[in-house]
């Protein structure tokens, strides 16, 4: 499975569109263009986030969660995370870190540098059983256990 993104690359600086407008910083806080392909057989549908794992919480922060993206989907356009008309029918943003559906941006402390990992993952059922107000680790259980391939994309902001 491959993951691919007008707008960012991995391993690069994350650009100022996909950082957050709040906690000292002015960014878009516009969720990236995101593209898969090599989808594995049997994919019924795919689950998108967006995770900071350098977060000083000890749990991490969940930037983006969009979980029951039809088998069909093969892109988010950019902006998709702030808009529910730009996602597939049936899809379902959940709650972030930031305590609400939708992306919320990098905003790492002052003088650190985090990674910021989105990624697709091909599941084996149609949809995952959460709601809106799922976490991200809530997600990421159910994705476990029925995940078939996943591809990502590391971009670093500080």
């Amino acid at each position: 499975m491959k993951l691919i993104s007008h707008d960012l690359k991995d391993g690069e600086k994350l650009p100022a569109r996909q950082v957050f407008n709040g906690m000292g910083y002015n960014g878009d806080n516009i969720s990236p263009h995101l593209a898969w392909d090599d989808v594995p057989a049997g994919t019924k549908s795919f689950v998108v986030t967006c995770y900071d794992p350098d977060a000083p919480t000890g749990s991490g922060w969940w930037h983006w969660v969009v979980v029951n993206l039809p088998a069909d989907t093969r892109v988010l356009p950019q902006g998709a995370g702030s808009s529910i008309s730009d996602l597939p029918e049936g899809a379902l943003q959940t709650r972030t870190d930031f305590g609400k559906a939708g992306y919320g941006g990098a905003a790492p402390p002052k003088g650190e540098t985090h990674r910021y990992i989105f990624t697709v993952h091909a599941l084996d059922v149609d949809k995952i059983d959460v709601d809106a107000d799922a976490s991200g680790a809530m997600v990421g259980f159910n994705v476990h256990f029925h995940s078939l391939a996943s591809a990502s994309i590391t971009a670093l902001f500080s």
